[in-house]
């Protein structure tokens, strides 16, 4: 007996995962929302088409037993949590932010409206409809949810498909459906909360909504950190495969036990726990790609298919029901749109951008889908009233897509918007944009502290974690942690140590994780940064003593360092005033530029610690080679199109700062050797630190060719040499 259950169970899941995969796909194609799809072949494999057919079949297959469909019923409701932990991860909170004005009056106005028809709709529904008249407020509640929630999911896929992300209507879109979903399942956990004690009580009331609030206040004031910690705790100590997707599933599940034990459904716990996760600053995109594969693969097709096998179309056979499922659909639809274009319009958007988000928030999918199942499976919908939810929900999100792709098409780019999409589109695939971790490696010496220092203005620049790996005496660790401690602490308060403002806000200083780790004595400095680099970095900092070595390049313990880390990394040498104080935040900055991708990031480089910077300036020399040519090759190098390749080379550079929102010099030189034009400019200009890109070649010398090499030794300034 035990086989054939495991092999009905088996059967079960492939059924499922087969036909789900198959109409998710046929849906997309036709562009609609995968989740449409899943939805239409649990309704194909129920009692709506495949029970109709071949009854007898279906029951086997489906309804053997109670004990075989709880088997069903276990994964379907850990999909449940997983499939809000990845809603949640997938919840940008800046959007809300950027977006707020127009997003909460459009989600204010969004939610009322349907909530009220939903909820009065409840009020005089006939007692035959109810699973429990007695409970009637908890089925009114429900239905106004189910009417007034929106499906991020949804909305967000049409957005995107569109190229609408970024554009004010996309993230006024974006930011209500979050809204929307967040006080959704506020609502819904409370509601639940209500179903569970069988009585609607003043007390339990107050008390799951008390619960709630301390709970939302400490995971976004607390939780943040903590969850970040445990992440790169993880990360950094076990050696075993994915230990972050334990971890976090762990996270998942403990926030959504505290909800329970706090009266409320687990699902708030684990749509929180999603968004706090995916705030982490080192939630790559390896692991998030690891987690959402094994949801979207398993448990989202189980999930939707569930839902519609449980959903009787049959039952609008009957006229009374068909006609109130109609009415349903129309009430949602209306409220919804009515709703959401009111409070567009009371936030600031025009006409077109108010009906292309009365359009968008129309589409519930998804999120009123899984209300549906947990009011069903509470006791809290009758099997009627969850057949109507699932027919509306399917009607209103397969409505969306085209409503909303013809909304959308209508409304212009304003040249705002044109400029931050392309802001956001560098951002995207820029170079020190990219950095998500950075690990310094640096010793007492005056090079060790150039490093950690401008390393930390990277890190500022971005707000981001960084480690410094101290491979100097274990008595000065406390003089590093102490003065970046004051640096962040100044960020915090806006005011660096000379009393000026700084750049960094008190969300990214709060975000910014400081670790200075001291290395084990019995191990190379080399095989120190080895064993960090493990542990996932995107850029290291090397600032040693020992720099050159003697027969020209960079000495060979730098060497073996760069060679333990797969990654790009920079080398730091203090030179002039630097070999005798710490550098100051006032920075004159040099950047040779070639028209290459290494220049350009180095350039990249020199514009984020200039942005970090107070009252920093950048320069950009552009040199070409010169060596060995004659007169009458010099000026034959000279004609009007090479001169307008160096301008448009200079023009991409001042771009690339524009987009950093920093100042830049520009100057040429095509008549000298490159280091000669370097040195002489660094020279002229009093410059403090010379950022030069340099390639990395294989072998196990750190060679960065004769221009680098030259420079390394005639300069009198500092350098931070960037190998990309």
């Amino acid at each position: 007996m035990q086989a054939s259950s495991e092999a009905l169970f088996l059967a079960q899941i492939v059924l499922l995962l087969l036909v789900g995969r198959l109409m998710g796909e046929a849906m997309q194609r036709i562009g609609q929302p995968a989740v449409m799809g899943q939805l239409i072949a649990g309704i194909l494999l129920g009692p709506s088409v495949f029970g109709a057919i071949w009854p007898e079949a279906e029951r086997a297959v489906f309804h053997a037993s109670p004990q075989q469909q709880s088997m069903i019923d276990a994964v379907s409701q850990l999909g449940i949590l997983m499939l809000l932990l990845l809603t949640g991860m997938e919840t940008d909170l800046r959007l809300v932010k950027q977006a707020r004005r127009a997003a909460v009056s459009a989600s204010a106005a969004g939610i009322l409206v349907p909530f009220a028809c939903g909820f009065a709709l409840g009020e005089l529904l006939p007692a035959a409809m109810l699973p429990k008249p007695d409970q009637r407020i908890v089925t009114s509640l429900f239905l106004g949810t189910a009417l007034s929630i929106a499906s991020v999911k949804i909305v967000a896929m049409v957005v995107r498909e569109m190229g609408f992300m970024r554009r004010n209507v996309g993230m006024t879109l974006i930011a209500s459906a979050i809204i929307d979903d967040t006080v959704g399942w506020v609502i819904v956990s409370i509601t639940l909360g209500l179903a569970v004690h069988g009585q609607v009580d003043a007390f339990i009331l107050g008390q799951s909504v008390l619960g709630t609030a301390i709970f939302l206040a400490a995971s976004f004031m607390l939780g943040r950190r903590l969850v970040f910690s445990i992440i790169r705790w993880t990360n950094d100590s076990f050696v075993s495969e994915v230990p972050v997707v334990t971890a976090i599933l762990i996270i998942m599940g403990t926030m959504a036990l505290t909800t329970h034990l706090i009266g409320v459904h687990t699902v708030l716990g684990a749509f929180v726990a999603g968004i706090l996760i995916g705030e982490s600053p080192i939630l790559t995109r390896h692991i998030d790609e690891q987690l959402r594969g094994l949801v979207v693969a398993l448990f989202m097709p189980i999930f939707f298919s569930l839902v519609g096998l449980h959903a009787d179309l049959t039952h609008l056979g009957d006229a009374t029901l068909l006609f109130m499922t109609i009415g349903l659909i129309l009430i949602a639809s209306l409220g919804k749109f009515a709703g959401a274009f009111v409070g567009g319009t009371l936030g600031g958007l025009s006409a077109r951008e108010s009906l292309a988000l009365g359009c968008g928030m129309n589409a519930r999918g998804s999120t009123e889908v899984i209300i549906a199942s947990i009011g069903l499976s509470m006791g809290a919908l009758s099997q009627d009233l969850f057949t109507m939810i699932v027919a509306m929900a399917v009607v209103t999100t397969m409505v969306m897509p085209p409503s909303l792709r013809w909304a959308l098409s209508r409304l212009p780019l304003h040249y705002d918007e044109r400029v931050r999409l392309e802001r956001e589109a560098f951002e995207a695939t820029g170079f020190v944009t990219s950095f998500e971790r950075l690990l310094v490696a640096a010793d007492d010496s005056a090079n060790g502290k150039l490093a950690w220092r401008l390393a930390d203005m990277l890190a500022r620049s971005r707000g981001i974690p960084m480690t410094v790996l101290h491979l100097g005496r274990r008595e000065s660790v406390q003089d590093i942690e102490t003065t970046l401690a004051r640096r962040v602490k100044g960020a915090v308060s806006g005011m660096n140590e000379k009393g000026e403002t700084g750049e960094t806000t008190l969300s990214e200083a709060r975000a910014r994780r400081l670790d200075v780790a001291l290395h084990v004595e019995s191990l190379a400095p080399e095989a120190v940064v080895t064993k960090e680099a493990r542990k996932g970095y995107d850029f290291l900092v090397i600032g040693v003593e020992r720099t050159a070595a003697a027969h020209g390049g960079f000495h060979e313990q730098i060497a073996r360092m760069a060679a333990g880390f797969d990654g790009p990394l920079a080398v730091a040498v203090a030179r002039g005033p630097h070999l005798q104080e710490p550098p100051g935040r006032r920075w004159n900055i040099l950047v040779p530029v070639r028209g290459n991708k290494v220049s350009r990031r180095s350039a990249e480089v020199a514009l984020a610690l200039a942005r970090a910077g107070t009252s920093a300036a950048v320069t950009a020399l552009y040199v070409m080679g010169t060596v060995g040519l004659g007169a009458a090759q010099r000026r034959l190098r000279r004609p009007t199109t090479s001169r307008r390749h160096e301008e448009a080379i200079l023009k991409d550079i001042v771009e690339l700062a524009d987009r950093y929102d920093a100042s830049i010099r520009t100057a040429l030189r095509v008549d000298i050797a490159p280091e000669d034009a370097i040195l002489r400019q660094a020279r002229l200009g009093r410059y403090d630190l010379i950022v030069m890109g340099v390639g990395r070649p294989a072998g196990e010398a750190l060679y960065f060719g004769k221009i680098a090499a030259a420079v390394l030794e005639n300069s009198q300034h500092s350098m931070l040499f960037v190998s990309s």
